[in-house]
């Protein structure tokens, strides 16, 4: 109330942030603090040239989000605080500090259905997409982007198709950049595949995006989410062109086959990369010269393994 009676006050607003945020170790506030997001992102819509209130404003949502992601407590934020968290971000579309911490912000946020949705609403891609052109070095905010984009483009249903397909170079480009970092390319690897299962993707984009898939999986063989997103990816591209399918067995650095081998012996017990490793191999199959060729590299033999190891499913 003493927030909302002062909007105009800038030392109002950045004293409330401040007691609120003296509240957040106190796990008895966490439901009240829950309440506050509204004011919070107004504060810092109102205030947008004092860095100092933006950076404490955006700590404590990030402190808040954090809290209730850990309590699996799902904050389904309104249009107009996703207009008031775009405002902020094209205020501050310079400062790659800040950004940093804004992006994982809007990364949290658009865990939740309605939240991503109303992101894209407001029309948030085509920033994100500028500030990953931008800040293509930074692996924070690079990871931040391609989660939410992902959120975004996997509950899109009457897209701008046009927006989303120009998402597709820059979440390449992140991947390239990024291969060996596990975190990003993990992040990355989701992102191309919400883009895919919307057809964002054209006949020349095939090979190569089926190539740095590849790589991405082959660099990091231990991460299993990034594997099995990895491979969903994969197969998507699978399901709409063979020439997809010709890359993967056919690729300069290793044989695809091999390396779904290699993955499931990695991740044995992990049934969702064997369930995404089996997706990927019925896709393939729907082609006859690729069939041939998984036949020769004795594929029965894995499908068979699986088969064994998880009865059940």
């Amino acid at each position: 109330e003493f927030m909302q009676a002062s909007w105009d006050v800038e030392e109002v607003q950045a004293k409330g942030i401040q007691h609120l945020a003296s509240f957040v170790k106190d796990k008895s506030a966490f439901p009240y603090l829950l309440t506050c997001t509204e004011v919070i992102t107004l504060a810092m819509k109102v205030h947008t040239d004092c860095l100092d209130l933006q950076v404490e404003g955006c700590a404590l949502l990030l402190e808040i989000l954090s809290q209730a992601l850990e309590q699996g407590v799902v904050m389904a934020l309104d249009e107009s605080v996703a207009s008031r968290l775009l405002h902020t971000v094209r205020r501050h579309s310079e400062n790659e500090e800040f950004l940093s911490m804004l992006c994982t912000v809007l990364m949290m946020v658009s865990a939740s259905e309605v939240a991503a949705e109303n992101l894209r609403k407001v029309g948030i891609i085509p920033d994100l997409l500028s500030i990953l052109r931008r800040f293509l070095h930074n692996d924070k905010i690079c990871s931040s982007c391609c989660g939410v984009l992902w959120s975004l483009a996997v509950s899109e249903e009457n897209a701008d198709q046009a927006v989303l397909e120009s998402a597709l170079p820059v979440t390449s480009a992140v991947l390239q950049e990024h291969l060996q970092n596990g975190v990003v390319a993990e992040s990355a690897c989701s992102a191309l595949w919400a883009l895919a299962l919307q057809g964002c993707l054209t006949g020349s984009d095939y090979e190569p995006t089926a190539a740095l898939l590849l790589d991405a999986v082959r660099m990091n063989p231990e991460r299993a989410v990034l594997v099995k997103n990895g491979c969903l990816a994969l197969a998507s591209l699978v399901r709409l062109s063979e020439t997809a399918a010709l890359a993967i067995l056919l690729d300069s650095k290793g044989s695809g086959t091999e390396l779904i081998k290699d993955e499931y012996h990695l991740h044995s017990d992990e049934p969702g990369v064997a369930e995404a490793l089996c997706l990927l191999m019925n896709e393939m199959v729907q082609y006859e010269e690729v069939m041939l060729n998984m036949r020769s590299q004795k594929m029965e033999k894995l499908l068979s393994e699986i088969k064994l190891q998880f009865p059940f499913s």
